[in-house]
């Protein structure tokens, strides 16, 4: 298990290909997502499933809304936002859906995080490959609405899945010493 974590690595979504996880590993995936912390017990997420008629309608969704904003678009622009998105043949779209209270949103926020790392890993547990990305998608109102988010949720990310058409090369990793240290306590001045 240990292996999987110290190398899991993203897949481009361009090198995302079938199979796709489906019936029991697809939920293995998704009940494994569930099982982050969650203080209060709020479950301040949901999932979508995106896959076979709905990646063609949401590839379309987010064609049309690429035109929309960039009214200066050409076909060639705006075609590649649509068959970007059909090259993973699974994707799971995170919200996060924050509820009002005596938990921090920040906690809400991270909980939500966590699902979507729990995603990939538990992924990369069954044989798969995947990449999380939010980009310019992420961040629309329209395509929020469309994908369930009230007024107040955002898209934390989109989840791509599949199987790598080929090994995704290693990228730089921090040196572990310019990142972590030792805390002894509070030094006083």
């Amino acid at each position: 298990m240990i292996d999987r974590l110290l190398t899991r690595r993203s897949v481009k979504v361009k090198n995302l290909t079938n199979p796709a996880p489906d019936g029991a590993e697809l939920e293995q995936i998704v009940r494994a997502a569930t099982r982050v912390p969650d203080h209060g017990k709020l479950a301040p997420w949901r999932i979508k499933i995106i896959k076979d008629k709905g990646i063609e309608a949401f590839s379309s969704l987010v064609a049309t809304r690429f035109a929309a904003i960039h009214a200066d678009a050409n076909d060639k622009q705006i075609n590649h936002e649509r068959e970007r998105l059909a090259n993973a043949p699974l994707i799971l779209a995170v919200l996060y859906t924050p509820q009002e209270g005596r938990i921090p949103l920040w906690e809400q926020e991270l909980s939500t995080g966590a699902v979507c790392m729990n995603i990939l890993h538990a992924a990369t547990a069954l044989g798969f490959a995947g990449c999380w990305l939010t980009e310019w998608i992420a961040y629309d109102a329209e395509i929020a609405t469309a994908l369930g988010c009230g007024e107040r949720d955002r898209v934390a990310g989109l989840i791509y899945i599949g199987t790598a058409a080929e090994a995704p090369e290693e990228r730089p990793r921090p040196e572990l010493g310019e990142v972590v240290e030792e805390w002894v306590g509070a030094t006083r001045g």
